[in-house]
């Protein structure tokens, strides 16, 4: 069970890995005149930034503290509102509760992404940000999303940890909006087992979003700015080993995201002749992460009886993914007076109840793509798979 990065481990992450612990030096700051100090960490920073086509990043411990991070960074207060979908990973909502936000939930569409539809009747005199959550590595509406934002003064936090290398309309995701916020951990497209990565072209959000990160150290420290610091922060580093793997994943994130393209297209080929069904929506087809075939079913019914056949299940059974199954974060959201039940949001939960997920690259019970093929695949392997999948829909 793991993302497709996992199956590409080789000897680039290895002697990555290696070049770091010879050296001794496991720690993210050092001095530069030390020979040991590779300063992977902030390399790491410099290629995501430049990959992305931006001017900061930010390598964080994880997905979520990258959220953490990037709301402080936004300059968000207590008791502000941030809307968010209500089909995404616990941690959209955790990130918000943490810092003393109030996750505001929307429905999604046939995409699995935020419904823009649905955002502006959400909109309250504390509505401060709106966090599209780039969901399964496919990209929200970012047009709509980011009119609706400049017409209510609203910030934008793209949740992108299921989407690095995404792209909408020919820019990464996580640069459309004011921040960007990523995960490395072991079930993403590229991962180092666990980590983050935030990116943003703004200096001010760079900066304190980085003060959030370290103790409310400014970029680039080298030693304890005793005095300097002007807010207080957590411990939110990357050390030296992380970044080391995770820039070696780096180097393959393009050809990962090809090859899954390619394997998932053959895959639509061989089962689209299937019936009572259609694939999920793509905001740009040419830019999703292909870590996943999501299908949407006709019925209820015909889902439950095509996912059991297989050995997986519908998403709306998926675990911690889906508002009505988070069972902590409901009795938080039951105290703020929003809906907190199941039906609160029924056309998401009329979509998740009818979708399934076939694994492309990103193999995950828990996500509900615990059958299907992966990065590795062969044709005889997706031909077998297909054949399966449109004998289960008979």
């Amino acid at each position: 069970m793991a993302g497709p990065g996992a199956y590409w481990f080789g000897q680039e992450e290895i002697d990555a890995v290696m070049r770091v612990v010879q050296h001794g030096h496991l720690f993210r700051y050092g001095s530069e005149d030390d020979p040991n100090f590779l300063h992977t960490v902030a390399t790491l920073e410099k290629e995501f930034a430049k990959y992305c086509g931006v001017k900061f990043g930010l390598a964080t411990s994880s997905g979520t503290s990258s959220l953490i991070a990037s709301l402080a960074g936004l300059g968000l207060k207590p008791g502000d509102e941030v809307i968010v979908p209500a089909y995404t990973f616990v941690a959209s909502y955790t990130s918000c509760i943490f810092m003393g936000l109030i996750p505001v939930l929307a429905e999604i569409d046939e995409s699995l992404t935020l419904d823009p539809n649905d955002i502006e009747h959400r909109i309250t005199p504390r509505t401060k940000a709106i966090m599209p959550v780039h969901m399964l590595g496919n990209s929200c509406d970012m047009d709509r999303i980011m009119a609706i934002a400049k017409k209510h003064n609203l910030l934008v936090l793209e949740d992108c940890c299921q989407a690095a290398g995404a792209s909408y309309k020919g820019k990464k995701v996580g640069t459309i909006g004011d921040m960007g916020a990523f995960s490395l951990n072991v079930f993403k497209t590229i991962n180092s087992g666990d980590g983050g990565l935030v990116v943003t072209n703004d200096a001010n959000f760079y900066e304190v979003a980085f003060g959030m990160h370290d103790h409310g150290h400014k970029p680039s420290r080298l030693g304890v700015e005793v005095g300097s610091r002007k807010m207080m922060g957590l411990n939110f580093r990357m050390n030296e080993i992380t970044a080391a793997v995770a820039l070696a994943q780096l180097g393959k994130i393009d050809k990962i995201i090809a090859t899954l393209r390619e394997k998932r297209s053959k895959l639509k080929k061989l089962i689209a002749d299937a019936k009572d069904f259609k694939f999920r929506t793509l905001n740009d087809a040419d830019g999703d992460c292909a870590t996943l075939c999501t299908i949407i079913f006709n019925t209820r019914e015909q889902a439950v009886k095509v996912s059991k056949a297989l050995g997986s299940k519908t998403l709306d059974q998926s675990g911690w993914h889906v508002y009505a199954n988070m069972e902590h974060v409901l009795a938080h959201l039951k105290k703020t007076g929003l809906p907190h039940v199941k039906g609160a949001y029924p056309k998401t939960d009329d979509i998740l109840s009818r979708a399934m997920n076939i694994s492309i690259g990103v193999v995950d019970g828990g996500l509900g793509a615990g059958w299907g093929i992966n990065i590795n695949s062969s044709d005889e392997e997706i031909e077998k798979a297909a054949q399966q999948f449109i004998e289960a829909c008979r």
